[in-house]
């Protein structure tokens, strides 16, 4: 399919119809989309789709940032994060 694509749209000599003219950009700009989304899959693959996290997980994260910050002690932090399952 591509291959078509730019054989009938690709860069030739002479002017004007289908097969001269200003057609190769047209191919140029349908393999530059293709291989953007090609780009973004392998991104989205590698880096992880973004998913939501769960209210406990951003609560235990919370929890663990006061603790670094010295907000709550130990004994509280523990409570709490047995609290939160």
């Amino acid at each position: 399919m591509l291959t078509e694509f730019l054989v009938q749209w690709g860069p030739n000599p002479g002017w004007p119809g289908p097969h001269g003219g200003p057609g190769w950009l047209i191919g140029l700009f349908f393999l530059v989309l293709v291989a953007a989304l090609i780009a973004t899959v392998v991104w989205l693959a590698v880096r992880g789709w973004p998913r939501k996290r769960s209210a406990v997980e951003r609560a235990k994260e919370i929890l663990a940032e006061r603790f670094a910050k010295g907000e709550i002690g130990t004994d509280e932090y523990r409570e709490r994060l047995t609290e939160l399952g």
